[in-house]
């Protein structure tokens, strides 16, 4: 039951943080002039997903917080477009442009990588294991999650040459604008973050190789391309470098059962800790979902997170409990024709750090939990610092 000092809209934006308790679809206000169809079932969350001619993406890069005419300038100015591409994209261009992107993250790709990872994993926990042998703190987010799956992808898909501060920078600040409650003052500062790092896109959009020549080979323009870029370095790494340290925090925070395998324990932390909490979808025409009406235009929130803990689809819902019977149909990765093409990406990540650090998270102090701002999608944890064990 959701805490009664706190008002619907202030769970709205924290719902990673309410308990997620699958019930009946119901309209909530999200307290900066929308309205949304808050859906938490599972049978439904997946049926609105895979329902792509009834219920549209189009709404997926609105800005949760309208944005005031002195951040649209900023946009404009930095030449920031975004056309539908990927997870915005409802058209018949979507499966050509989806097939060029899975080309480079094939699964025998992706596991081409696994060693190289698992070496520079390997580097890192040890220097970790020697500043706690010292008794110094330790940011594993910083030591062990913020840039490695930048570092991934840059491997498989050409990127633009940017330090990683400078795209984790953008990156973020893309997170917040679209999806957070915020001040036009906040957003005018974020725009500026966002439409700066445009320009490192469209560039490499018209001049690049890897994924944005493969686009502009098969007839793309750069604001597609670009577009493309932009969703690759928001959704393909920064939520899997969140999903990285939220899963640190649940091996050091949690008792692992012997023997769980790193495949299911990182399915488990998916369906319990999933970065991206909830999802939209606008629906195209009048239609019913369940028991409720949904007329055309109504924008439809789907709680992911609470999907992964119906209890129709996992009977230990609330408990972590690698291997379970229901434990791999979680939706953190989406469904239907939009679920993530980088799921696989993301899972071998997930398992090399799970390997790695399973041992040395059992015996570490968590100094300081990971914080998570106020977002309607992305949890978008910060630091995770830890000491030596008592």
């Amino acid at each position: 039951m959701i805490r009664a000092r706190r008002s619907v809209v202030a769970v709205l934006f924290r719902l990673w943080d309410s308990p997620a308790v699958p019930g009946t679809a119901r309209l909530v206000p999200d307290g900066v002039g929308g309205e949304h169809l808050l859906v938490t079932r599972h049978a439904e969350v997946r049926a609105v997903l895979a329902d792509q001619d009834t219920y549209r993406p189009d709404n997926a890069l609105d800005a949760v917080t309208p944005m005031p005419a002195s951040a649209l300038r900023i946009l404009v100015r930095h030449g920031f477009r975004l056309p539908p591409t990927l997870a915005n994209n409802g058209g018949v261009s979507h499966p050509a442009i989806r097939a060029e992107v899975a080309a480079l993250l094939h699964p025998h790709a992706v596991e081409t990588q696994r060693d190289w990872l698992t070496a520079l994993v390997r580097t890192r926990v040890a220097s970790v294991v020697d500043d706690l042998d010292l008794g110094t703190p330790v940011d594993l987010h910083a030591r062990l999650a913020a840039d490695l799956p930048l570092l991934v992808l840059a491997r498989l898909v050409e990127l633009p040459a940017a330090e990683a501060d400078a795209v984790k920078r953008f990156a973020r600040a893309a997170l917040e604008l679209f999806w957070a409650p915020l001040s036009a003052a906040r957003q005018e500062h974020l725009a500026t973050v966002v439409g700066e790092f445009h320009l490192t896109l469209r560039d490499f959009a018209v001049h690049g190789g890897g994924l944005a020549a493969r686009l502009r080979a098969a007839g793309h323009g750069p604001d597609v391309v670009a577009g493309a870029l932009f969703f690759l370095l928001v959704a393909g790494q920064e939520t899997t470098s969140q999903f990285l340290t939220l899963l640190m925090h649940r091996l050091a925070t949690t008792a692992v059962p012997g023997g769980a395998r790193p495949s299911d324990i990182v399915e488990e932390s998916l369906r319990l800790d999933t970065p991206i909490v909830t999802w939209r979808r606008v629906a195209a025409r009048d239609t019913r979902l369940g028991d409720v009406d949904v007329p055309a235009g109504t924008s439809l929130l789907l709680w992911l997170a609470a999907a992964g803990r119906d209890p129709t689809v996992v009977e230990a819902a609330d408990t972590f409990l690698p291997g379970q019977r229901g434990s791999r149909r979680h939706l953190a990765f989406g469904a239907g024709a939009h679920r993530c093409v980088g799921a696989g990406l993301a899972r071998m990540e997930a398992e090399v750090i799970t390997q790695e650090t399973l041992p040395l998270l059992s015996g570490v102090t968590v100094l300081r939990a990971p914080w998570t701002p106020d977002n309607l999608t992305f949890r978008m944890p910060d630091t995770f610092v830890v000491g030596p064990g008592a």
